[in-house]
């Protein structure tokens, strides 16, 4: 099977699981429209599904190190699904707490060992990193749309028709799955293991880059949080004017995911997440600052300088920690990033006692927290299961 029809295979599969990352936030209203929750309730339900699949992601990472486990995707891509699709169907507070949790551990069983075998499928290429996690992107920014399509018409009883997405996913997965284990096991084999050197974990610089993808979160899911509302505040506009921030939001992040991967094949990676981050205060500090509609274009910017570095920091991580690759995708891809949004009520409680400009003021430090964290990192060898044989025969 080519290359590229198996990214393009697994990026559409991330997307199908992604999607329910997005589908509990979207739910929420209505749930409180039906059963009359609460702020405080709703909220729960988000959180129950986000700080669960960001916590579990790394125990999964853990996991898949210590062997592979290819038969996940599929499995926990089921899983993700049925948990949204069942959560509309009991009245029970607690149980749609359970059903949420249930689609938040099978997205976090996903990322890590998908993430894994991307990286194999990728051969090395950082382009066929950034398309693997463009799926992802796109599949968040459609759960909205998936979400009002299924339950508007006829309320929270037609979530089951949510568990579609999941099962598309889960086919896609089955026709790479065996090449995906034949190529893992050729690259652990003794010929691949000769060709490349074994490399020591290289833990200081693996913190370094998680305390930069955390700082690059906030700035992120503040940014997401927020962003409609205050460009209805800046701009004069209505309820349009904020969704069309969200979508320039979503969309710049979708450019940045796949420019990054580019411009990693013409310059090394750590040169360009440095740049993105170093370009990335400007462009946050031009959404806070700049009135008017010239606001849209620095959302475009900063979203895009803010997604550069999303899938080169994946893969640096891994190659950071090549013994551990695994718990390297899980705290990258979750546990590091549940930190933005643990961060989005402390900017809710500074803008109640303030303003929504003051409290979005602090998100410019952001980005340059993590140039700081990036500046000095090295760029590691490739890790051995993704290195290209050109690359193996110039680390030998």
């Amino acid at each position: 099977m080519a290359a590229n029809r198996t990214i393009l295979l697994l990026s559409v599969g991330h997307g199908c699981v992604d999607v329910y990352q997005g589908a509990v936030a979207a739910l929420v209203p209505f749930f409180v429209a039906e059963r009359a929750y609460g702020y405080a309730a709703a909220s729960g339900i988000v959180l129950a599904a986000s700080l669960l699949s960001s916590v579990a992601q790394p125990l999964f990472g853990a996991l898949t190190d210590r062997r592979a486990l290819p038969w996940l995707l599929p499995v926990s891509t089921v899983v993700g699904g049925l948990g949204v699709a069942a959560s509309g169907l009991g009245g029970s507070y607690g149980l749609t707490l359970v059903c949420v949790a249930v689609s938040g551990v099978g997205v976090a069983a996903y990322h890590p060992e998908s993430a894994r075998v991307a990286r194999i499928a990728s051969r090395g290429s950082h382009t066929s990193m950034g398309w693997f996690s463009l799926g992802g992107n796109l599949g968040f920014a459609a759960a909205p749309l998936m979400v009002t399509a299924a339950v508007s018409g006829g309320g929270l009883r037609w979530t089951p028709v949510l568990v579609l997405p999941a099962l598309a996913g889960s086919v896609l997965c089955l026709p790479v799955l065996r090449v995906l284990t034949d190529r893992a096991a050729s690259a652990t084999s003794g010929t691949a293991s000769s060709c490349l050197p074994e490399v020591a974990d290289d833990v200081r610089s693996f913190v370094k880059l998680s305390v930069a993808v955390a700082a690059r979160s906030v700035a992120f899911m503040g940014l997401g949080t927020f962003v409609a509302l205050y460009a209805r505040q800046r701009t004069g506009g209505g309820t349009a004017a904020g969704t069309a921030a969200l979508t320039v939001l979503y969309l710049g992040g979708a450019v940045g995911t796949v420019l990054g991967g580019r411009l990693a094949a013409r310059w090394d990676r750590v040169t360009v997440v440095r740049g993105a981050y170093l370009a990335g205060v400007l462009a946050v500090a031009g959404v806070v600052l700049v009135p008017g509609p010239s606001l849209y274009g620095c959302v475009a910017l900063a979203s895009g300088c803010l997604y550069v570095p999303f899938s080169l920091q994946v893969t640096l991580s891994q190659d950071y920690l090549p013994s551990r690759v695994g718990t390297a995708s899980g705290v990258t891809l979750g546990l590091a990033v549940s930190v933005g949004g643990v961060a989005g009520p402390l900017i809710g409680t500074l803008a109640d006692a303030t303003s929504l400009r003051t409290a979005l003021a602090p998100l410019v430090l952001m980005p340059a927290v993590s140039y700081l964290m990036v500046r000095t990192l090295p760029e590691p060898p490739v890790h051995r299961l993704a290195a290209p044989p050109s690359e193996r025969l110039r680390q030998a």
